[in-house]
């Protein structure tokens, strides 16, 4: 069978998570897979699949600030970025010219793609959004990625067709009907999946995304802990940290867990408090969970806008991260009906494999 280079973006976990059941695929196939990533979503994955082969490949830094500033920080960082850029190009043609490869699955690196050999995108972005005082910028952004996309063969992206159960709303419809040919929606693509198991923890916290702001929430959650009642855990999303104790006997506190262990938690919770990350969501969709509360990162527009559509939809509430009374918050969640059922991760994975990857790997 081929080899196949999986190369996701560090910008928190959720590029690597959304990328294990396909890398997973591809191994139950027999495909020699070589990981390529760095930080934590290198260990993430070195974990999850010690038999493969891995490689330290830096990528580029999250424009992110401690405050709600992100889109200046962002337009004053587009010069390093740009050479961050050029480097993972280089940096690529000296993996390509070491080993060989039939096939490139990038998740999100945008300089990750080769003119001989196969390459395919995985992003959920297809449409950036942006304030409206500022919608020059956002048509800006979404003529740069149409440019961007096209030098990779397909796009795959991780959510239902267009239409009312599509989980990234706008985020994922694309600008021009004629680009249809070149996208292929998957569907949901999550490391969860439903277990027929009790609901006996109480809430699940999952803290997640880039620094500074995981930091900063990991606080504001630890400081406001006491205030909920019942039995809780609190994952941190950082698996290269020391574990944390808690003086509450009802909570614990864990650096990282492996995924049947993360799968166990997502279904045990009757609650489950988190970024309105894209990954995270998949998950939630995944296992069917129908209460939860949705804090989105200041100032990273994605999940300020997909918190905002779920809200609309009636699906879960949110709050803002610098607003939030967990004990007021998780009391008004509770109407939302969560998610609606869509095909499985498992579903959807196979006809991937069989309708995309399989033409180019085998």
């Amino acid at each position: 069978m081929g080899s196949v280079l999986v190369s996701p973006l560090n910008w928190g976990l959720g590029h690597a998570t959304r990328d294990i059941p396909i890398i997973h695929e591809l191994v139950r196939r027999g495909h020699d897979v070589t990981l390529a990533a760095c930080g934590n979503a290198l260990s993430a994955l070195r974990r999850e699949f010690p038999e493969c082969r891995f490689i330290e490949f830096g990528d580029y830094p999250a424009p992110y600030s401690s405050g709600s500033l992100f889109l200046p920080k962002f337009c004053a960082y587009l010069p390093a970025l740009l050479r961050a850029l050029a480097a993972e190009r280089r940096a690529l043609a000296r993996i390509l010219s070491r080993d060989r490869y039939d096939l490139i699955i990038s998740n999100n690196r945008l300089g990750v793609y080769s003119d001989r050999v196969p390459s395919l995108f995985i992003t959920h972005q297809l449409h950036f959004h942006f304030p409206p005082v500022i919608w020059p910028v956002e048509l800006f952004a979404l003529m740069l990625n149409r440019v961007v996309q096209t030098k990779f063969d397909r796009i795959i992206v991780p959510d239902n067709l267009p239409g009312p159960n599509s989980l990234a709303g706008k985020l994922s419809r694309p600008l021009l009907a004629s680009s249809f040919s070149h996208l292929y929606f998957a569907g949901i693509l999550a490391t969860a999946k439903k277990l027929e198991i009790p609901e006996d923890l109480d809430f699940l916290v999952m803290i997640s995304g880039p620094e500074p702001q995981r930091t900063v929430f990991e606080r504001i959650i630890l400081d406001q802990l006491r205030s909920l009642e019942g039995t809780k855990v609190v994952l941190l999303g950082s698996p290269s940290r020391s574990p944390l104790t808690s003086s509450q006997p009802d909570t614990r506190i864990v650096s990282y867990v492996d995924t049947g262990e993360k799968i166990s938690l997502l279904n045990r919770a009757r609650v489950v408090i988190c970024r309105s990350g894209y990954t995270s969501m998949m998950e939630l969709a995944e296992v069917q969970k129908r209460h939860g509360l949705f804090v989105p990162t200041p100032g990273q527009t994605e999940q300020e806008y997909l918190s905002v559509y779920y809200h609309n939809n009636g699906w879960f509430a949110s709050q803002s991260q610098y607003r939030l009374d967990l004990a007021r918050d998780v009391a008004a969640a509770q109407p939302f009906t969560g998610f609606p059922v869509m095909p499985s991760t498992a579903q959807n994975v196979r006809r991937l494999y069989e309708e995309v990857l399989a033409p180019y790997a085998e």
